[in-house]
């Protein structure tokens, strides 16, 4: 049985027990829950939890504009999640067993984009020019144009309000900048620790500062400051549609842990 909520003091109460007991493949609905008690407004939000003889057995959450997220779940708990939305999902991302039902039930999406959760294991750095560093007031314009950016090139969307959740990942110490002859050259983004888990992304770099190792370079110190300072575990999320990037955190130490899909069936995700 589903249970559906706006508070997410009330979900978090109930599933965040079961969030925890895999931190690695909930940690965007962990992050989520950090997030929000960091004071990340969220209109119109849903959590809902699966039980299954009064016990936690799933998750999902949906944080607008973002697409609804499946955490842990069996695939049987799929249908009766999209009744109780009431077939209102215009985006869902999720581990491919789950998001493969979501197409069994609601027919071929607009777009599917494949991705896979990689893990750090031994991290290597590379030997590239200049050093990084943590974002600063001062570099705020430029973070903003670069999130706008990396929205539009990946086509799945930032943000509505793309300076706020920048000034509000810059207070939180979240923002990781490589810097080359005396400029930033690219960005790395690491969330909030939850369940001893950071995440990193997104990772930008501009087209005229690609080809020079910088996005390997801020990803690698990023996760250094990661495993340093904040959490035990550091993961990110790849595009497959995107062999270079996929190759490039594995040759600084990430490992693939599973597949997910991303599917669009309105307008916007």
């Amino acid at each position: 049985m589903w249970t559906l909520t706006q508070d997410a003091e009330e979900y978090a109460a109930v599933a965040e027990p079961f969030l925890l007991g895999d931190p690695v493949h909930n940690t965007v609905a962990l992050t989520i829950l950090a997030n929000l008690r960091a004071g990340m407004p969220a209109k119109n939000p849903v959590f809902g939890w699966w039980t299954v003889d009064g016990e936690v057995r799933g998750a999902a959450f949906r944080t607008p504009p973002h697409p609804v997220g499946l955490a842990g779940m069996p695939v049987e708990a799929v249908a009766p999640l999209v009744e109780a939305l009431g077939g209102d999902l215009p985006a869902v991302v999720g581990r491919l067993e789950l998001t493969a039902e979501v197409i069994r039930l609601l027919g071929p999406p607009r777009r599917a984009v494949s991705e896979r959760l990689y893990r750090l294991g031994t991290l290597h750095i590379p030997d590239v020019p200049g050093h990084g560093r943590q974002a600063v007031p001062a570099d705020y314009p430029l973070l903003v144009s670069w999130y706008q950016a990396f929205g539009a090139e990946v086509g799945l969307g930032e943000s509505d309000d793309v300076a706020q959740r920048v000034a509000q990942r810059l207070a939180g110490r979240e923002l990781f900048v490589w810097e080359a002859d005396g400029a930033p050259v690219s960005l790395a983004a690491l969330s909030l620790p939850a369940g001893g888990v950071c995440r990193i992304g997104p990772v930008y770099t501009p087209p005229s500062c690609r080809r020079r190792g910088y996005g390997a370079a801020v990803t690698a110190h990023a996760s250094q400051v990661g495993l340093a300072e904040r959490c035990e575990q550091v993961v990110l999320f790849t595009d497959l549609g995107n062999p270079t990037s996929n190759a490039i955190y594995q040759a600084i130490g990430y490992e693939a842990v599973s597949d997910y899909a991303h599917l669009t069936y309105g307008q916007r995700a």
